[in-house]
């Protein structure tokens, strides 16, 4: 009796005799091989555009001659762009915007198309490769002068960690640098002599002049003393660049500050100075009593001039500052010079408003030592 699945059955030759197998179990034909399935050819299959920067590879590798080294390949690879199947994110971003144009389309239907040549290994050339050749790369490349370059900039940077801290800061380096490039030797001189620090590019003209040509001069003359006296006090509460800018409203209020003729003012003068001159009628009454305890001191000690540079042994004080900050605004010596005043009966004496007339009148030389008035204060002292 045969059986019904006897027919599905062929008959295969094992070792030269014929046996009777099941169909699943035929041995397929060698040279017959089954195509891929169209899903496997699609997603297997590279762009068109891939497809020809591999083809311009291969070609500029192959028509290069045997001699030319690593460095002539690399710049044939550089050449040709590095382009990678798009990525999933890619890929989804296209298929959100409305899917391929016509012209990607097209290239795909013509790839398809296109029979492929059995045998053909197209080159690729992978990021990882051209690393490769860059590390070994000889010298002159471009990975050479990279590792040049890192090279230095390490070296760089250990040399600013070993000096940290000893050299000077960018903003002084660079002062000094443009300083000394552009401005000749004298130039150079004559900005380390500096005027006192409280001088500055936007300081008053009238102040400058002040500093340079009286400020710390020693004054010996009973006039220009009470002047300076009686500007000191009225300068309380104010700036010495306003002061200056009115002195010659001081001068003519008072008679060019001649002593004997202010002690003779009556107090209808004095009204009307203040009235003419918008000066307080308070300082007018100080200023007029001070001039008559001039008179008083000339009759004692021949001089105001000598009665004031007694209290220095007529000699300026110079204490050598270095720094502005360092100038106090009084002393012992102006402290002791306004006690001996007040008993005399001055008015406007304090200590402090001594002490700015003593800078005045060059009792003490308070200009900085880097000052190149504090030399000329000292010389003319000694001279006088």
């Amino acid at each position: 009796m045969c059986n019904s699945n006897v027919k599905t059955a062929g008959v295969a030759q094992i070792d030269g005799r014929p046996v009777l197998q099941p169909a699943g179990n035929r041995v397929a034909a060698p040279e017959g091989a089954k195509p891929l399935k169209k899903s496997l050819q699609k997603s297997l299959s590279m762009p068109a555009s891939y497809d020809n920067a591999a083809a311009a590879a291969a070609t500029a590798c192959t028509a290069a001659p045997k001699s030319t080294g690593a460095g002539e390949f690399a710049r044939a690879a550089a050449a040709t762009p590095y382009l990678l199947p798009p990525t999933p994110a890619k890929a989804a971003g296209a298929k959100a915007a409305g899917g391929r144009t016509a012209a990607s389309t097209g290239a795909d239907k013509s790839r398809k198309q296109a029979p492929r040549k059995s045998g053909a290994v197209l080159p690729v050339v992978t990021f990882a490769a051209l690393e490769a050749f860059e590390l070994a790369g000889p010298a002159g490349s471009i990975a050479a002068a990279q590792r040049e370059h890192v090279t230095q900039a390490q070296a760089q940077r250990k040399m600013r960690i070993a000096h940290y801290g000893r050299t000077a800061s960018f903003s002084r380096v660079e002062g000094k640098v443009g300083a000394t490039a552009t401005a000749p030797a004298t130039a150079t001189a004559a900005l380390e002599e500096k005027r006192c620090s409280f001088i500055t590019a936007y300081s008053d003209p009238v102040y400058v002049a002040y500093h340079d040509e009286e400020w710390g001069v020693p004054v010996h003359d009973d006039e220009l003393l009470f002047e300076m006296l009686t500007l000191s006090g009225v300068q309380v509460g104010a700036d010495w660049a306003s002061i200056l800018r009115r002195r010659h409203i001081y001068r003519e209020a008072f008679s060019g500050f001649d002593v004997d003729a202010v002690a003779k003012y009556t107090e209808k003068q004095m009204a009307s100075v203040s009235a003419g001159y918008g000066l307080d009628l308070g300082t007018i009454r100080g200023a007029v009593n001070n001039a008559c305890r001039i008179l008083e001191v000339r009759r004692d000690f021949g001089s105001f001039g000598k009665y004031v540079w007694g209290f220095v042994n007529h000699k300026p004080l110079s204490p050598g500052y270095k720094y502005s900050r360092k100038i106090p605004v009084k002393t012992s010596k102006s402290e002791s010079i306004s006690k001996d005043m007040v008993r005399r009966g001055f008015r406007f004496v304090g200590p402090t408003v001594l002490h700015s007339f003593m800078q005045a009148v060059g009792l003490t030389n308070d200009h900085l030592v880097s000052c190149p008035r504090h030399r000329v204060c000292s010389s003319s002292s000694s001279s006088a």
